[in-house]
This record gives C-alpha cells, sequence and structure tokens, in this order.
C-alpha cells in the first residue's frame, strides 16, 4: 500500500509541476489578454446576469446553473485544502492562491461560454452539454469526447468524492471518541447512505437541494471567519507580512519547487475552483440564457465566491489565530485548532457541521456532472433507471470506501484524476477560443447599443460565421 501511494505521489508532484502548471499558466494569460482582462472588466455585467429569468419555469435559471457549479466547488476543499496548503506549502500559498484564481477565471469564462454555444437540446426543450460535446461539434474529436468523458467520471464519481468523505470524517479526529479503524467506517457508512438517497432522486431535486444550502452555508461560514480575524486584528498586519514575505521567497521554493508555496497554492486553489477543469460547463450547458456570453460572465462569480471569498476565509482565519502551522495539524485539526480560539469548544463543532455541509454539496453537484457524462457515452440518451439505480449505489460505496484511505492516497488521485480532464479541456479551450472570443465581441457590441434600454443581448449564430446546421441552440 505505501508503495503505491509513493507511486501516486510522485504522478501527482510530475503531473503539475512543471506540466500542468505551465500549461493553467499560459492559457489563463492567452485568454486573459485576448479578452481584454474580461474577468476583471465584466463583473458588474455577471451581477446584472443573475437577474435574468429562463422564458419556461421549468428551464434552469443562470442563477440554478451557477449554484449548481459553485455547489461542486464549494466543498471540503474550501477548508481542508486550505488548511494543507498552508501547513504543507506555507503561508505563501494563500497568495498564489489568489494570482491563479484570477488569472485562471478567464478560463472559466471561456468554457463556459462554449458549453453555452455547444449545448444540446432535450425533448422537453432543456437543453444540456459540457466539454464532451463541444469537443465532438466544434473540434470533431469525438474519440477524444469519450476520453474526456471517462476522466470526469472517474474524477467526479471517484477521485473527488473519495476525498471529500475523507476529509469530513477526518474532522472527527478532534473528538474524544473518535477510533481511528471504526469511526472513519462509521461516517463513511452514513454518508454514502444519505448521497444514494438523495441521488436517487433526480437532478432536480439536486438543483432545489443546492439552490437552498448553498447560500446559507457559504454566508455563515464567511461570518465565522471574520469573527475570528476581528478577535485577533492585532495580528492581522504581521499576517499579511507572512503572505508576501513567504510567496516572493524564491530562494525557498527553488529549493523544493514541488512542495513549495506556489505549487501548494496553485493546486490546492484549482482543486477547489476549478476553474479550466471541465466541471462547471456541465451545469452552464444548461442554464436558459439569452446569450452565450451572460453564462460565461456568471461562472466567474462562482470561482471569485469560491476562492477570494471561502478560500480566504479560511486561510486568513487560521494565520490569523497565531496557531503553530505544522504537518502533524494539517487539514481539519488547523482550522478546528483556529477557530477554537474564539469559540473554545464549540468551534470544532461548528467546523464539523460545516464540513458536513460542505462536503454533502459537493458530492451531490459532482453526481450531477456524473450524470451528464453517463448520458453522453449513451449516445446522448437517458440510461435505464434500473442501470442509474445501480450506478449511483456504486458511487455511495465509493464514497464509503473513500472515508477509510489515507491522506495522501486520497488528494493524490484528486489531483491525478482532476489534472487528466484539465490537460484534455484546456488546450480545446486554446484552440476554440476565437468563438468565445467574437461571441464575447458580440456581446459588448449589443451591451452599447442596447445601453438604457433593459433588453438583454440575443446571440445569433449566424452573426459569428457560424453554421447554424450544426447547433441545437441559436438559429
Amino acid at each position: 500500500m505505501n508503495s503505491i501511494v509513493d507511486l501516486l505521489n510522485t504522478i501527482d508532484s510530475v503531473m503539475y509541476y512543471p506540466i500542468l502548471i505551465i500549461v493553467m499558466a499560459i492559457a489563463g494569460l492567452y485568454f486573459t489578454v485576448r479578452t481584454k482582462g474580461v474577468q476583471v472588466r465584466l463583473i458588474g455585467k455577471a451581477l446584472h446576469v443573475l437577474r435574468e429569468k429562463p422564458d419556461d419555469k421549468n428551464h434552469v435559471s443562470s442563477l440554478q446553473a451557477m449554484l449548481v457549479s459553485t455547489a461542486s466547488r464549494v466543498g471540503t476543499g474550501n477548508i481542508v485544502g486550505v488548511s494543507t496548503a498552508i501547513c504543507l506549502g506555507g503561508a505563501g500559498a494563500v497568495f498564489w492562491m489568489w494570482v491563479m484564481c484570477i488569472v485562471a477565471t478567464s478560463s472559466a469564462f471561456i468554457e463556459s461560454t462554449l458549453a453555452q454555444i455547444y449545448k444540446q437540446k432535450r425533448s422537453d426543450g432543456t437543453s444540456y452539454g459540457g466539454p464532451a460535446y463541444y469537443i465532438e461539434k466544434a473540434l470533431h474529436a469525438p474519440w477524444l469526447s469519450v476520453v474526456f468523458a471517462l476522466f470526469l467520471i472517474v474524477t467526479y464519481a471517484g477521485g473527488f468524492n473519495m476525498l471529500a468523505s475523507y476529509n469530513l470524517q477526518s474532522t472527527f479526529a478532534a473528538y474524544s471518541f473518535y477510533n481511528e479503524k471504526t469511526t472513519p467506517l462509521v461516517i463513511g457508512l452514513i454518508l454514502a447512505v444519505l448521497v444514494g438517497y438523495c441521488v436517487l432522486g433526480g437532478g432536480r431535486r439536486i438543483v432545489k437541494f443546492t439552490g437552498v444550502i448553498v447560500p446559507v452555508m457559504g454566508i455563515s461560514y464567511v461570518l465565522v471567519s471574520l469573527i475570528v480575524i476581528a478577535a485577533h486584528i492585532n495580528f492581522i498586519p504581521k499576517m499579511f507580512e507572512m503572505i508576501f514575505s513567504d510567496a516572493f521567497n524564491f530562494r525557498s521554493i527553488a529549493s523544493g519547487v514541488a512542495g513549495s508555496c506556489m505549487v501548494y497554492g496553485i493546486k490546492r486553489g484549482l482543486y477547489s475552483n476549478e476553474a479550466g477543469v471541465g466541471s462547471a460547463p456541465n451545469a452552464s450547458a444548461s442554464a436558459n440564457v439569452s446569450h452565450p456570453v451572460s453564462q460565461g460572465l456568471v461562472q466567474m462569480l462562482s470561482v471569485y465566491i469560491d476562492t477570494l471569498l471561502l478560500c480566504t476565509a479560511t486561510a486568513l482565519m487560521c494565520l490569523a489565530s497565531g496557531v503553530e502551522r505544522t504537518e502533524a495539524v494539517s487539514g481539519a485539526p488547523y482550522v478546528q485548532k483556529a477557530i477554537s480560539t474564539v469559540f473554545g469548544s464549540i468551534g470544532p463543532v461548528y467546523i464539523t457541521v460545516a464540513m458536513v455541509l460542505f462536503a454533502f454539496t459537493t458530492l451531490i453537484g459532482n453526481l450531477y456532472y456524473v450524470d451528464n457524462a453517463i448520458i453522453y457515452l449513451n449516445g446522448k440518451k437517458e440510461p435505464s433507471k434500473c442501470f442509474m439505480k445501480i450506478f449511483h449505489i456504486l458511487c455511495a460505496v465509493v464514497v464509503f470506501v473513500g472515508a477509510g484511505i489515507s491522506m495522501d492516497a486520497a488528494w493524490a488521485l484528486a489531483d491525478i484524476t482532476m489534472g487528466g480532464m484539465t490537460f484534455i479541456n484546456l488546450p480545446v479551450c486554446v484552440i476554440l477560443g476565437k468563438v468565445a472570443f467574437s461571441a464575447l465581441a458580440d456581446y459588448e457590441k449589443q451591451c452599447k447599443i442596447l445601453k438604457g434600454t433593459g433588453k438583454m443581448p440575443v446571440f445569433k449564430a449566424r452573426d459569428i460565421s457560424l453554421d447554424e446546421q450544426e447547433l441545437d441552440f441559436w438559429c
């Protein structure tokens, strides 16, 4: 088992440094330059788009689609992932997490805009899609679409769900009743049963559930973090000094790049916000909007909410608390110790509750994506109810197994499978980027014309020289 874990860690290290980090940086900077910094320029427009209602109340709104993708993004990575990055990589990991978030948000805009343009139509008029669909439709590479769909299933039904389950059970280590052999199995069993019950209810239940729980969960966590930060206000200047001095300590980074604050910040930031991975476009394609760019803008907000709000809340709360950062407390224990400096014994309990909610919404959101990939592999048709029930039961079993694996194995599996998706999606987005750039130019042109009228831009494929016969929408 140790040999397998060592192999996974080796693959993980090589995949992210230097290969994937360079790919992500180049793609993000390219999209940022070509869109003239869309992730900063059009934040106001993105907030405005959230008010857009679908033509049919049975269709998914822009806001609902964003909440589904946010449910997957907002999860245990916002607590445990950030804590791990700081404890193992150093305080400077926070800075690199911010940098990658801002740069990679342009990738999130491109992938979600493409998903909207090439989305497919169901018999009831609703839509679905994602990277597998725009790879097939626009790139004309169905074999690559199949590979991507398989990676997505392995990532979200396997790697990510196993990690979410492990991270959740690890929060119970702070309690006296915790037993290393039995407690993870009990927690894993309870979580597996709850997840199985929910996903067997279908995709629409997922949308309704996340629409209620995500805002409440996120707001309460940020408020608690602010209270802890305010209680240690005298330590705040030193905290920011630590972040920036560690982030620019290039001699330290060069001495061990794979384990440096830069790599940990980028890896854990990517795991948390998933910008460019190719997951959120599956939710984006389901939204009913008047222009593809509208949903691309909304997905930028989801990345910011995840990283600049929730991940930052965790990072600043932990660093401001003054709790010593060591490998032994990496993960949930570091966050629990930090919150205990203000809330005492109630603190760890709150983190456990937050982790339960974060993990659960992550698991539900992940399986929403998996269902979409399965439909694609089944010839773009809904599989039989019997097959889906069996598959969802297997997914619940994976959740159970994840609670009992080691921390190193859980993180490495998630990193590797996520990396496989990113390796496919980002190069494809670069190749198809001109379509998204043209759509953005069309959107901004219409915004100028319609300014003051209260009307939203309306997209027509022919306006950017796309073949309408290849699209199910936008004719």
